[in-house]
């Protein structure tokens, strides 16, 4: 089965192909213009996406050197997200899936993240603990078997990403925060400022950053009244707390669900020195560490036709009548 695979959900436009075995091609757009507001504009993105969707939808049929009569099915991304960004994805679905009678199928974009360690590996090996850390999610799921989803921890405020896109904004270092934060921090020491690690309380798995953010704020606010800082410092302190977080988080559920299986998920993921931490974890608990390749990590199509993909091998199809769900949780699914 050959599936075309659409990603709209916030600032990425992506297309990708895949087959029963592997991604044939994953192209991904990023609009940069929401680099001038230090955050994404909803208008500004769904735009991008008017524009930008169906060439790339052409550009990935060409790469995998297919066309769109060797396509058997649609997986396009409803929810959560934009709403508008996420419409526009859907539409362009619907519209090819009526014009080439093809079945298509909404994904959830937070299933699709956990399946894109799938993604050029179909056979995965279950029951696993998943992290999925990005801009706008923060949680730890148990999934005993294919399609079977507990949410064992979640964020009480705000997501991991959305903090360092925030600590970013207070130290001027522009957006998307990740990337920035993480090559700042190399010249920081991480020991430098001891941060506040909210609900380590034992068997607690919910994570909380927002008092973390603002006590970066209220450090940054206070150190300019008086004297100078060093931003390196900052960025490096506030990185190790979110690190040992999400470390410590990740090793109480493998430890409670008696999993000896993680898989990591989200962009957040693509910070190096989380994965350095979570492979020493793993090493040292004999912990099966899976972690998609980095362009799986970000929001792209590959993941959304991988996830796709296999609900249609079971048959599952969606309905014209299907809208877009910017609040869709992982529950859906349960």
């Amino acid at each position: 089965m050959v599936v075309l695979g659409i990603e709209t959900s916030c600032d990425e436009t992506s297309a990708a192909i895949v087959n029963d075995e592997k991604i044939l091609s994953n192209i991904i757009t990023t609009q940069v213009i929401h680099e001038e507001y230090g955050g994404v504009v909803p208008e500004f993105a769904s735009r991008a996406h008017v524009k930008q969707l169906v060439p790339i939808i052409k550009i990935a049929l060409e790469k995998a050197n297919v066309t769109l009569k060797d396509i058997d099915g649609i997986a396009v991304t409803y929810g959560p997200g934009l709403a508008g960004s996420l419409l526009i994805g859907l539409c362009v679905a619907k519209g090819l899936s009526l014009s080439l009678k093809i079945p298509f199928i909404g994904v959830n974009h937070i299933e699709g993240h956990i399946l894109a360690v799938a993604a050029n590996n179909p056979d995965m090996v279950y029951p696993f603990i998943a992290l999925v850390a990005s801009g706008g999610h923060t949680i730890l799921v148990y999934i005993e078997k294919p399609f079977s989803y507990k949410i064992v921890g979640q964020t009480i405020d705000d997501a991991a990403g959305e903090a360092f896109d925030k600590v970013a904004k207070m130290l001027g270092l522009g957006y998307p925060g990740g990337p920035i934060i993480e090559k700042v921090a190399r010249e920081g020491k991480e020991s430098a400022i001891n941060f506040p690690r909210a609900l380590m309380d034992q068997d607690n798995l919910d994570f909380s950053f927002s008092g973390l953010k603002t006590s970066v704020l209220y450090y940054v606010q206070k150190k300019k009244q008086h004297v100078s800082f060093s931003v390196a410092d900052v960025a490096a302190s506030f990185q190790k707390a979110v690190v040992d977080v999400l470390v410590e988080k990740s090793s109480r559920a493998l430890g409670l669900y008696q999993s000896d299986h993680l898989v990591l998920a989200g962009g957040v993921i693509r910070n190096a020195r989380l994965c350095t931490a979570f492979k020493n974890m793993c090493k040292e608990q004999h912990i099966h560490l899976d972690i998609p390749t980095p362009v799986l990590c970000t929001d792209n199509a590959g993941m959304v036709a991988r996830a796709g993909h296999l609900r249609l091998q079971r048959g599952e199809r969606s309905d014209y009548s299907l809208d877009v769900a910017p609040n869709l949780s992982l529950d859906a699914l349960i």
